[in-house]
């Protein structure tokens, strides 16, 4: 590499070989990008601001020394299933995935616990009278997961992949797209504890049991625990990231780490530069993709002269989800549950009821911290040993909250870490005397590690039906090109938003392929 004589503030960085495309960001979505327009014979750079790939998707000794803790996603339903995934053959690059006997567990403090999962045995035995029903439809999901998932995850309006779908199995689901959590649930099963399930687990996001058309958010993450799982993978969540970066090697690809891009330079309407926070600007022939947030993107970095009054209008009022506080415990032991179902589970979801849910979901709304918090809690070390020294175990969990509270977060992150140990607590009681050590992060630390986090926000933005489909982010602008030509929305900003199936990020180098083509 060498860099030609320019002005103080802008230099101009002069690869060997001019590149085809660069991609902001080195976040799943960025590096599959990457990976599908290498594949297609581009030259690729890859710009990251960390020192690691993976954004979110990476892992940490947040607590001690050899205790490994997923920085922010930790469970992948999609690793193993995505269409965008799977032809890069991330196992043959190493990548190892690690299953429990159940995927999804939902503890109440009353000593009840149902549960779902990929081996149907064990879930009957748990799931009892509710058993037939919720079999019945993860056979139906067995018989059209891969179908589905094309129609889901395609770059819309995907009517190819709808018909090969079928209309029968689109009404199916639409049957369930229109019910609210509760109400689906309630229909499907008969006890209070498999009707938990949904609910609770479209809580991963910013929807409630309440919410009209909120059922497929859980509905789908359940399908999938019954065919791709909920596995995390050996090593920790890094060990995607670093089979998507060797894959991308392979190819010709490469990632720049430690530059931040400040600015996207535009010349006659086409995006054909990046512009580096020490002034380096690092010239693409044919495009740019953004792994990035939408706002930050438009409202950020692109010139203002550039973004129309409509855009920023919509970016500033950009509709985001719940916020999020995580935790993280090194411990002595395994977690002590009182139902043996949770200790055989790789995640386990603490709501007493339909209406705890719901009460929960009110209180975040209103800006409160929640009084009992729902908690996402992910036992990794239970599945993959080498995430802690020998007899120890890790424990990962999160909460949604509000991006912020009164007196600010950091005057509350203990007081609010105790409650949630606390709630873990009487799941498990004894848990607390086996905390060697914890790391506790607010909305806004998990925004310092990783800025596409902003408020806390996992999912890219609220996961509402309002904000889906073709008004995600904006409508027109939801099939991945910007009014720019030559730029590309390549992240969860982006249909079909949050999860680590790569679809973002390959449905955006598609649209540059096409464009170029």
């Amino acid at each position: 590499m060498r860099e030609a004589r320019d002005t103080p503030r802008t230099r101009r960085y002069m690869p060997t070989a001019m590149l085809d495309a660069i991609v902001i960001g080195s976040g799943p979505n960025g590096l599959v990008a990457a990976n599908y327009l290498a594949r297609a014979g581009w030259k690729v750079l890859v710009v990251e601001t960390n020192s690691e790939p993976g954004g979110a998707v990476g892992s940490r000794e947040f607590t001690l020394p050899g205790f490994i803790h997923d920085v922010g996603a930790a469970f992948f339903p999609f690793g193993q299933t995505s269409p965008f995934l799977l032809p890069l053959d991330l196992p043959g690059a190493g990548l190892v995935w690690k299953h429990a006997l159940f995927d999804s567990a939902h503890a109440s403090a009353d000593g009840t616990c149902s549960a779902i999962g990929r081996n149907f045995e064990a879930v009957s035995s748990v799931l009892r009278e509710d058993a037939a029903a919720w079999l019945k439809v993860a056979e139906w999901h067995q018989k059209t997961r891969d179908r589905m998932l094309r129609a889901l995850l395609s770059t819309l309006p995907a009517i190819g992949p709808m018909l090969r779908f079928g209309p029968q199995n689109l009404l199916k689901l639409a049957g369930v797209a229109l019910s609210s959590g509760r109400g689906y649930s309630s229909r499907l099963f008969k006890t209070e504890p498999a009707r938990r399930i949904l609910p609770g687990l479209a809580l991963h996001t910013d929807v409630g049991p309440d919410d009209a058309c909120g059922a497929i958010v859980g509905f789908m993450l359940a399908v999938l625990a019954t065919s791709g799982g909920f596995p995390v993978p050996e090593g920790g969540a890094r060990s995607i990231a670093t089979a998507l970066v060797k894959r991308l090697q392979e190819h010709g690809g490469q990632v720049q780490y430690n530059t931040r891009v400040e600015k996207v330079v535009v010349k006659n309407g086409r995006a054909v530069a990046v512009r580096t926070a020490n002034g380096v600007e690092i010239e693409a022939k044919r495009a740019v993709l953004g792994d990035v947030g939408a706002p930050a993107l438009y409202l950020h970095l692109l010139d203002a002269g550039l973004v129309s009054s409509r855009m920023v209008r919509a970016m500033t009022n950009f509709r985001r989800g719940f916020g999020t506080f995580k935790m993280d415990w090194a411990l002595d032991g395994k977690v002590p549950w009182q139902n043996e179902t949770a200790a055989r589970s790789a995640v386990i979801h603490a709501g007493d009821s339909l209406d705890d849910l719901s009460h929960f979901t009110r209180e975040v709304r209103n800006g409160k911290m929640p009084s009992h918090p729902y908690l996402v809690i992910g036992q990794q070390s239970v599945l993959d040993p080498s995430r802690a020294p020998e007899g120890k175990h890790t424990l990962w969990a999160y909460s949604r909250v509000p991006s912020t509270v009164e007196g600010g977060w950091e005057h509350s992150k203990e007081a609010f870490a105790d409650r949630v140990e606390k709630r873990i607590e009487e799941l498990a009681p004894g848990f607390r005397k086996r905390i060697l050590a914890r790391a506790i992060f607010a909305p806004h630390d998990l925004e310092a590690m990783n800025a596409n986090l902003v408020g806390g926000d996992l999912g890219g933005g609220s996961a509402d039906i309002r904000h889906q489909l073709f008004f995600r982010p904006v409508f027109p602008y939801f099939r991945y090109r910007t009014p720019i030509r030559g730029l590309y929305l390549a992240s969860s900003y982006a249909h079909p938003g949050a999860g680590v199936h790569g679809a973002c990020g390959h449905n955006a180098a598609l649209a540059a392929l096409s464009d170029e083509s």
